[in-house]
């Protein structure tokens, strides 16, 4: 994960170099390059692999994807939505750069990735791009991530049943997921049944992480975390712990895990490595 996250880094801090109009970029390299995990490129690029593609295919839409993901936390953090002040141990891009610029960057980041893509992917086949393309839009907008996101506002302070609570985070956190192997299965030339099994993998591994992400907001300090801890809790969210209490949510993580690991049993056992390992770092983090 290190070696990758340090080969996405240098391409990120590549892709949006400091030029006019100097804040609007200022504010999309402040949140892309704040750190984090890169947990998003690189599922897209292990899929890539599991199925005999090359990182060097993957690349392109993996960085997009990164770029996908900070528009959406940009867009997360600001006051109307979850209204944070903390967000990978610094201040939320509004906080630095005022609300307006932050909508802008989050805006400028989104149209990016897809600009990246289209300019980058040289070696991926038309056709293929095509799927990309299809299936990241769908994941981010009104039947994926945008779905989650108004699900959430709506249902605060509301009694919340599981069923609900699970759309909410299927659309809201697990659809990205979903997009990252799917496109990296696409792009590696793998079958529809290859793309059905990584699907499940990432649906289940997109629930693990909203389920440990509750655990973690009600056990873990804002410093352990980096971000506000007990927010949730505050805002009157249904979080896992709230809704099923924190001992079954530990059990449905365990699950969730277990799960998702067996939808890699019918591959080959090294290239699935890095997403067995995906999966168990998912379930076990701390932040």
């Amino acid at each position: 994960m290190a070696i990758k996250a340090k080969k996405i880094n240098k391409i990120l801090d590549e892709a949006i170099p400091l030029r006019h109009p100097l804040k609007i970029n200022e504010a999309m390299r402040y949140s892309l390059l704040a750190g984090g995990k890169r947990v998003r490129p690189i599922l897209c690029i292990a899929s890539c692999e599991l199925v005999g593609g090359d990182e060097s295919l993957a690349m392109p839409v993996a960085c997009a994807i990164e770029m996908i993901h900070t528009a959406s936390l940009i867009h997360d953090d600001l006051p109307c939505m979850d209204n944070d002040d903390l967000r990978r141990g610094k201040p939320t891009n509004h906080k630095v750069f005022g609300e307006s610029t932050a909508v802008l960057a989050g805006d400028a980041l989104l149209s990016l990735a897809f600009e990246y893509i289209a300019c980058n992917a040289n070696n991926v086949s038309p056709d293929h791009l095509v799927r990309v393309f299809a299936e990241l839009s769908s994941a981010i907008g009104s039947k994926g991530l945008v779905a989650g996101q108004i699900m959430d506002i709506v249902s605060e302070g509301k009694v919340v049943s599981l069923k609900e609570l699970e759309y909410i985070h299927v659309h809201k956190t697990a659809k990205l997921l979903e997009a990252c192997v799917v496109c990296g299965v696409i792009i590696g030339g793998g079958d529809d049944n290859d793309i059905e099994k990584v699907r499940i993998y990432a649906r289940c591994i997109g629930l693990l992480f909203q389920v440990v992400d509750d655990i973690l907001d009600v056990t873990k300090s804002s410093m352990e975390l980096g971000k506000t801890a007990g927010k949730d809790l505050v805002s009157n969210k249904a979080t896992y712990p709230k809704v099923m209490g924190i001992d079954e949510a530990k059990n449905f993580a365990y699950h969730l895990m277990n799960k998702a690991v067996q939808q890699l049993a019918c591959f080959d056992t090294a290239k699935a490595a890095p997403l067995y390992h995906l999966a168990y770092y998912i379930a076990n983090r701390q932040n």
